[in-house]
Order: structure tokens, then sequence, then C-alpha cells
């Protein structure tokens, strides 16, 4: 068909099947990178609609390696040093200790058994060390462990990608080097020397930006394409100087913005990770569709020893010998030691050195390609589909998040976490003023204190633990940017906000307005003063929810129901919940209760009878 033949149809179709995979993923709770790799495989050796190597020619290296070096850079910038207060030395230990010995394991599993040469087997060994962002992140947004776990393997993932492209490449530098001194020192020392002038540039592009735009130097509108240009002319220095040391320049580089002020930070990040979720669908369909019949033909049945071996014995020994003086629980050093999901970076750096080998003339270099990805398709198999079961059988899974989140802490919102969690429903109450939280904290709420945009993204505060988000600040503006920058990540039917307008016009904009009829902030406050109070009530056969709506006086309304499965919902100006006996319903009402009317009204009934 010409119309499937025409590049700009392909590069529309590879968006649409990476972001498609990725929605399919969210809607069903399956591992994003395995349902991209699936579809990949169907566009690319299946139906032969997507050839990258025919339908980009040269341009597919470059577009695979700058893609890479934006996900790198987007997940240093996610690497706050404040992460490492609970897992900074197992962190250590495992870039320090379980890397090379990865490293060492790995290549005695490549040699003995896929049976390659020793400089073959040193080359991948080197590689299958990293675990990078590009499925470590996916993986983690649909798991609930502990955060010092997702820290332990974010930051594991992140640092190791180009530690492990380094290795390949001074080992690529050892098979090749042709001069009279080849021995390890001296090209360990140029390898080195590469990386270290690499991490200064990094570095120094770092501080510059963080410079340059809280000073204002660059306007708003162009922060973004600024950082993105200033992140690939990094990469591209830093590569032309020695290959593949461009990782390590925007992995630093990442890494010191994340650890320094630096203004429109929710906009940045916003951006930064838009972006990496478009460039990890994208790269990874074009990557698993260059998977040919021919490559495939190439994997031979020696090769599952190899991942068996990759699997159950390299990280596993490597992970637990590492973590073995650290504090970190047995349980958690299991897990970590199961996830190794290998990604993007593994197969393009293999395919690379696979491709430059093979033109040398080196035996054995056309079974990294085949090696390479039955590496990815195993791991991401094993280990996506696994790990919440591994996580629940080892006890560390943390199910999904129960609890509400409510920013603000006025007396209304302490009133109402005061009520949840006397019903058991873990609340927390998040503000930027000390002063205000004081109230919450003598009635023993769990609370906050910062900007919760902040908080949110830099990891201080986990939103996956919260089923509902309410913002309930005395700043419309303020609580609509909370909704709407939070709303994506949590789902904007998971969040509700009060009206900060009595006239009704901030009922426009983003966010469900809390209450059935939208009641603003101020009277909500002028309420609770005058003796207004949150309660509980039960609907039953015998109390049914028109006998509940029907006892509701002026003004009174509900607030939300808890269902029996835990899940609490709000009403909203548009949303309503559906009612149900055995349903426990919160409403916000006069100081005398649904309740106690019904049994005033019985009481006076009993009286007229009597007489």
């Amino acid at each position: 068909m010409e119309i499937v033949d025409s590049l700009m149809v392909k590069i529309a179709l590879i968006g649409l099947l990476g972001i498609g995979a990725q929605w399919v993923a969210w809607r069903t709770g399956r591992p994003a990178i395995a349902l991209m790799l699936i579809v990949g495989i169907i566009a690319g050796p299946v139906l032969g609609i997507i050839d990258p190597e025919r339908d980009f020619g040269a341009l597919q290296e470059p577009i695979i390696k700058l893609a890479v070096a934006v996900i790198l850079f987007e997940g240093g910038l996610s690497l706050n040093f404040r992460e490492l207060r609970q897992a900074g030395g197992a962190v250590t230990m495992m870039v320090l200790i379980a890397g090379p010995i990865a490293w060492i394991l790995g290549t005695a599993a490549a040699h003995y058994g896929a049976g390659l040469s020793w400089e073959i087997s040193a080359l991948l060994g080197g590689i299958m060390i990293v675990t990078g962002p590009t499925v470590i992140g996916p993986m983690l947004r649909t798991l609930r462990v502990p955060a010092r776990v997702r820290n332990i393997l974010k930051w594991e993932g992140i640092v190791n990608d180009p530690i492990g492209a380094l290795l390949a490449v001074g080992i690529y530098a050892y098979i090749t080097y042709e001069g009279p001194d080849a021995n390890i020192a001296v090209i360990s020392m140029d390898v080195l020397a590469a990386s270290f002038i690499a991490g200064l540039l990094g570095a120094a592009l770092g501080f510059a930006i963080t410079w340059l735009f809280p000073r204002g130097h660059v306007p708003e509108y162009l922060k973004a394409p600024f950082l993105l240009i200033t992140v690939i002319a990094g990469f591209v220095i830093a590569d032309l100087i020695k290959h593949e040391t461009g990782l390590i320049t925007v992995t630093v580089m990442g890494v010191v913005m994340a650890n320094r002020h630096i203004y429109s930070s929710q906009a940045l990040h916003r951006f930064k990770e838009d972006l990496a979720v478009l460039l990890i669908s994208g790269v990874f369909i074009i990557l698993s569709a260059t998977l040919d019949w021919e490559t495939v033909q190439q994997f031979q049945f020696r090769f599952i020893v190899f991942l068996i071996l990759l699997l159950f014995l390299v990280r596993p020994i490597s992970v637990l010998v590492a973590l073995l003086f650290t504090s970190v629980p047995w349980r958690e050093r299991l897990f970590i030691a199961w996830i190794a999901p290998r990604g993007i970076v593994a197969v393009a750096i293999t395919g690379l050195f696979a491709l430059r080998l093979t033109e040398y003339g080196m035996p054995g270099a056309e079974a990294l390609v085949p090696l390479s990805f039955a590496v990815v398709i195993a791991t991401i198999f094993a280990h996506g589909f696994s790990a919440a079961w591994v996580a629940e059988k080892l006890g560390i899974a943390e199910g999904k998040g129960e609890g509400v989140l409510i920013v603000g802490a006025t007396r209304w919102s302490v009133a109402l976490g005061k009520l949840l969690k006397k019903m058991d429903v873990d609340v927390m109450i998040a503000d930027t003023s000390r002063f205000a939280l004081r109230r919450a904290k003598q009635e023993e709420l769990r609370i906050h204190q910062g900007d919760i945009l902040d908080e949110a993204h830099n990891d201080n505060v986990d939103l996956g633990e919260f089923q509902h988000l309410i913002v309930a600040t005395d700043d419309d503006s303020h609580n609509q940017l909370i909704t709407a920058d939070l709303g994506p990540e949590m789902g904007f039917d998971q969040i509700t906000r009060l009206s900060n307008d009595s006239r009704g016009k901030s009922k426009v904009g983003y966010g469900r307005i809390l209450f059935e009829s939208g009641a603003d902030f101020t009277s909500l406050l002028d309420r609770e003063r005058a003796g207004w109070r949150f309660s509980k009530t039960n609907i039953t056969p015998v109390f049914s929810e028109e006998e509940y709506r029907r006892n509701l006086g002026e003004g009174e309304e509900p607030l939300a129901v808890l269902k029996e499965d835990g899940r609490l919902l709000f009403f909203a100006t548009e949303a309503r919940p559906v009612i149900e006996t055995g349903d426990v319903v919160i409403s916000f009402v006069a100081p005398d209760t649904p309740e106690e009317r019904k049994a005033e009204r019985e009481a006076k009934d009993l009286e007229k009878g009597l007489e």
C-alpha cells in the first residue's frame, strides 16, 4: 500500500502505537514496556509495516542516541539527593559492588553459557549491568513498594546506564586497539579521562542553566526548548570527544539541576516528563521493529542457558552480596535481587557495537543483537509481569492507595481529617505554613509542610498512596493550578477542590467542585465556626438513602460515601455517587445530625401515640 509506505505515515504510526500501548497498559495495569515490545514486533518483523533500517537509513542511529540522551537527562532530573537519606548506602553498594560483580559473572555466563569468546562476553557482560529508566520508570509507576526500594532501583538504573555504556566503550577500544602499547591501563586511562571531561561538561551546563533561569536571562516561553537544545548540544559535544560519554554528560547535568533551585520547575517537570514518555514510546517501537527474521534465526538454543544464568544467578548474587552489610531488610533485598529489566540503552548500545565489531571482522559479533533482544524480551516479561506478585509474596506490596490528601490546613479541613481518621481512612494534610498545621498536629493527623506541587514532583510525597486529593486552600488560582498540574498524574476524577467564589465564577476551570451545591470556601468556614460538623450515617435496609436525604436540613448535604470495598467517593457539582445499602455517608450538617432528628421525630410520634 502506497499510503503505508509513506515515511510521514510511518512516523505517525510509531507515535500512535507507542502511546496506544501506554494507554492500554494504564487501563489494564499491564507493564507498558511489554506491550510496546509486542506492538513493535507485530508492526516490524511480523507485518513488515515498519522497517527502521529501510525507513530511516543513516538517521536511525542518531535518532535513537539523541532520544536516549533526553531520556537519561529526564532520569537524572529526578535524582534528588534527599532520596538518599534512606537508600544512600544501598545505592552506593549497588553501583560500586553489585555493578562490577554483575559484570564479572555476566561475562562468565556469556562465555560458558552462550559460548562466546572472552572479548565478546566481556562486552556483553558490561552492557547487561544496565537497568535503565526506560523500563524501571514505567514498571515502578504501576507498583506500590516502599520508597527505599523505588529509590534504590531508580538510582541504580539511571547511574548504571552510562557506566555500562563506558564499560562497552573500554572493551571495544581494547578489542580494536592497534597501537604498540595496547594494554588495559592505557585504555582505562583514556576512557576515564574522557568520562571525567564529560562529567565536568554536564556539571557546568547544569550550573549554567540553574544560574540563568532564576535570574530571568531566559524568557519563560523559551525555557523548555532552551533546556532541550542544551541537553542535545551537551550530549553531542561529549560524544564527539569519545563515543557514549555523552550519556555521562546528560545524566550529571540532570542530577545537578535536580539538586539546585530553579524557577518554573513545574512547567519544566511536565515538559520533560511528557517528552520522555513520547521518546520512550517511539524509540522502543523502533527498536523492537528492527528485530527481523534473520536475526531471530541466529538465536541458538544454548543462549537460553545464558538467560537462565543471568536471571537466576548473576543478578541475585551481585545484589545480595552488595547489600549484605546494609540496613535494607531481607525481603526488600530479595525483591531488588529479582528486578532487573533491560531496555532501550541495552539494545541500542549492543546493536551499535555489534555493527562496528562485525565490520571489524570480530568472530561471534553477529550473536550480540539476537542475544540482547532475547535478554530484553526475557527480562521485561519475567520481571514486568511478576513484579507485583513477587512484591506481594514478599510482603512489601503496599497495595492500592486508599488514603486522602487534603491540601490546605483550615479548621474545616482538620475537622474533616479528624472524622476520616476515626473511620480508619489514612489522611494527610499538607500546607506551606507550619503555623496552619499546628491544629492538625494537635489532632494527631499526619501532616506535611511544603508546596504540594514541588513536593509531588520531587517525589517527597507519594501520590500513589492516596485515592483522592481535596484542594482546599483560600487561593482559588492556586487550587486550580494544583488541580491542573496533578490531574494528569492522579486523574481528574480523583481530585476535587473547594470553590472560593460564592458568585460561582471559580466554578469554571480545572477540577470538580466539592459538594453537589458547590458550596464556597468562606461559607463552609463560617458554618464550621457556627458549630456545623461532619457526621457519618450508615445506610441500611431500614434507613435508606431516601430516609437519609429526608432528614437533611437546609444547607446540609452529603460530602462523600465510603463503600464497603474501601473506596471513598466524593460528591461534586459534576459527580453524584450512588448511595447503596451498606455504605457510610459523610455529611456536613448543622449541630444536630440526621440520626438525632430521626430519633427526635420518633420520640414525638411516640408521644402522640400515647396521647
